[in-house]
């Protein structure tokens, strides 16, 4: 397929997912009267995506290829002299996030259908996941701040509706208000970030922007001494704290597991939190100018790379265990954005979307498989029942620990030796975080992987067999977990597939694409790198020998020494002696019970924040819309009014003779007023 990247085309991308979420939603539910089935709600939704990965596979050749594309595809709105336009700018950040959405997205749809089988809201879900696709393409492929921020925003919305999918449950309701409101907080920072940019530049195009960085780089905010620069990035990176759930910003993340798994692979992996990594790339025109923003970003991506994996370590849940990994990855790339290492950032953003897919919806076929269990503590032995998801968790698994030759290897090993060439402040903390995380990732990553497939089966007994909520439909005459007697099985082919198709890239993209999108000029100027000052990018091309030279030297480097200590520790503790991790519980108890309580942040924001809200909204109620609104301005003009009336109404006697005295008396007046006004000899 040969096309120009022209208007129509490249609208046809986004639109695709669009309408068939239309269709599954409105025809699909009880909005519109039921009108079309499962069968063909989900026809239209993975037509519509498979259409715009398609057509993003065409883009990116053709960027490839030397064709970029920049331009307005409507004007919405013009303000004076300020044009509020929709567009698209197409190069190869752009095109590689597409495809990455696209593909993602595709096989979600398609494992959809084998995981959600029998659910009311069947329909509804695909509608959803299918509206998530097209914000974020819109996101991605926008030319300016205003279709970002309506992306951005978009992606928030729809993140409500997955995450509290099965609404009966309070749990679900809690998740995800508390996603909804932990992002109000970020996207607070990115507007006022947007704000500043705006008043500082008069558009909201990013070339235009761009073209005014330097300019930028030599102000100060108004009123103080502050860099405008500065400001400008710490608070869009408050933003992508939010959206890529950075430390203190995380905590709505691990939440979203309330939602169906499907949903929890499509948010962790390609969208909704890969949006920060994304917004700070793209905006590396703005970062380069601040070293200041940039150490903040790298300590705020260490501190989360590290105690988040930590947290990993004590989880029970199959996909909590996944959720925490996820948070210690996106600490990962913000790691490589504070050190000036975008294209690293990005580069591990692709693996990882591949392989954190492939390790949720492995979860989900295990979940299936134990008919919605999701407590590693019941399962075990699963690997002579499901052969198939348990080679697909192991490929996984493999890749998030960085195993040479794996697609994680090259994307987390390039962060950690572009970590140790930067000088930013807080490097040394950097540097100390990687290196740690690589232990604890494995650690928990084989933690999963031997106590769900290896070692004794916990499941099957009495005591394992619980009959309350379903765990994920939310069915309380449902049961979940195998009854006594009952045995796992395989997931059909619907959901295998998928992950056999995940797994392809998760084990081979990084040692094909290393050298274009790292060392090459694959990115050209879609991002931008101010060499001189931060010169990490060379460092790492002067050190790199292609893939193989790599992946060799690395069994010979410390990073591979700690990866094979986590995965010995886990062997050692979840198949050899199990009975040492409850030793070791008991013997660090207090430790134990602060990663137990997630550092007690949770309670903090409920303390704090919810409370602190609460207060605030109780002032505001009782004071602000109870005396003020209704006791002043409403019932106060309607009490007003009254006592107005009840002193008027006696004047309204009913008696004739009192209204000819009074029009007597008045006429008298007027009378008086002419001959004063008129009769100079009166006065």
């Amino acid at each position: 397929m040969q096309l120009t990247l022209n208007i129509p085309i490249l609208c046809a991308i986004p639109l695709a997912p669009l309408v068939g979420s239309i269709i599954a939603g409105f025809f699909g539910t009880k909005l519109g009267g039921n009108r079309i089935g499962h069968g063909a709600s989900q026809f239209v939704t993975i037509l519509g995506v498979t259409i715009a990965f398609v057509l993003s596979c065409n883009v990116l050749v053709q960027v490839m290829d030397g064709f970029y594309f920049n331009g307005t595809v409507y004007r919405w709105m013009q303000l004076g002299e300020l044009n509020l336009d929709i567009g698209f700018l197409i190069d190869p950040l752009t095109a590689t996030m597409m495809c990455v959405v696209t593909f993602v997205s595709l096989m979600v749809h398609i494992y959809t259908i084998g995981y959600m089988q029998g659910e009311e809201g069947y329909n509804r879900f695909f509608s959803y996941i299918s509206l998530f696709t097209f914000a974020m393409l819109m996101l991605v492929m926008s030319n300016n701040l205003l279709q970002l921020f309506f992306g951005w925003e978009a992606v928030g919305v729809v993140s409500y509706l997955l995450i509290g999918f099965y609404f009966e449950r309070q749990s679900a309701v809690f998740a995800n208000m508390k996603a909804f409101l932990v992002n109000r907080v970020g996207d607070f920072g990115f507007i006022l970030g947007i704000g500043l940019i705006l008043a500082s530049t008069g558009s909201m195009q990013y070339d235009v922007i761009f073209s005014q960085n330097t300019a930028l780089a030599a102000q100060t905010l108004p009123g103080t001494s502050w860099n405008l620069m500065t400001v400008i990035c710490i608070c869009l990176f408050i933003g992508a704290m939010g959206k890529s759930a950075q430390f203190p910003l995380h905590v709505w993340l691990p939440d979203s597991m309330e939602g169906p798994t499907p949903i929890s692979a499509l948010i962790h992996a390609a969208t909704m939190v890969t949006a920060g990594i994304f917004m700070v790339s793209r905006m590396s025109p703005l970062f380069e100018l601040s070293d200041v923003a940039l150490s903040f970003i790298l300590i705020i991506g260490s501190i989360t790379a590290l105690f988040m994996g930590f947290l990993g370590i004590v989880q029970t849940d199959i996909k909590r265990v996944v959720a925490y990994s996820t948070l210690s990855q996106l600490g990962y790339m913000t790691v490589a954005l504070g050190v000036s290492a975008y294209p690293v950032a990005i580069f591990h953003l692709m693996t990882h979307a591949f392989f954190k897919a492939l390790l949720f919806l492995a979860a989900g076929s295990v979940i299936l498989g134990m008919h919605h269990e999701q407590d590693m503590r019941k399962m075990g032995g699963l690997w002579k029942y499901m052969p198939i998801t348990c080679l697909m968790m192991l490929l996984g698994n493999l890749a998030l620990i960085g195993t040479p030759f794996f697609s994680g290897f090259y994307s987390k090993d390039s962060i950690i030796e572009a970590v140790a060439a930067s000088h930013i402040a807080g490097s040394g903390f950097a540097y100390f975080a990687v290196m740690a995380s690589v232990f604890v990732t494995a650690l928990y990553s084989f933690r999963l992987y031997f106590w769900v497939f290896h070692g004794k089966a916990r499941w099957g007994h009495a005591d394992s067999h619980d009959h309350h909520a379903h765990a994920e439909q939310g069915d309380d005459h449902a049961h979940h977990g195998l009854a006594p007697g009952e045995k796992p099985h395989e997931s059909p082919a619907v959901v295998t597939v998928p992950l056999i198709l995940l797994a392809i890239p998760s084990v081979i993209i990084g040692f094909y694409t290393i050298t274009p999108l790292l060392f090459g000029t694959y990115f050209g100027d879609s991002i931008f790198i101010d060499i001189a000052r931060h010169p990490v990018m060379k460092e790492l091309e002067d050190e790199f020998h292609g893939p193989i030279a790599m992946a060799i030297h690395a069994f010979t480097s410390p990073v591979f020494l700690l990866v094979v200590l986590g995965v010995l520790t886990a062997a050692i503790g979840y198949l050899w002696v199990p009975k040492l991790p409850t030793k070791v519980a008991e013997t660090f108890a207090p430790i134990k019970k602060l990663f137990d309580n997630k550092y007690y942040l949770d309670d903090l924001n409920q303390a704090v924040f919810a409370k602190g809200l609460l207060w605030i909204g109780g002032i505001l109620w009782h004071r602000g819309d109870q005396k003020v609104i209704d006791g002043f301005f409403v019932n106060g003009s309607a009490h007003a009014v009254g006592r107005f009336a009840g002193v008027i109404r006696h004047l309204q006697s009913g008696y004739l003779y009192h209204y000819a005295f009074a029009m007597i008396a008045g006429l008298a007046v007027l009378l008086a007023w002419v001959l004063y006004a008129y009769l100079p000899f009166v006065r």
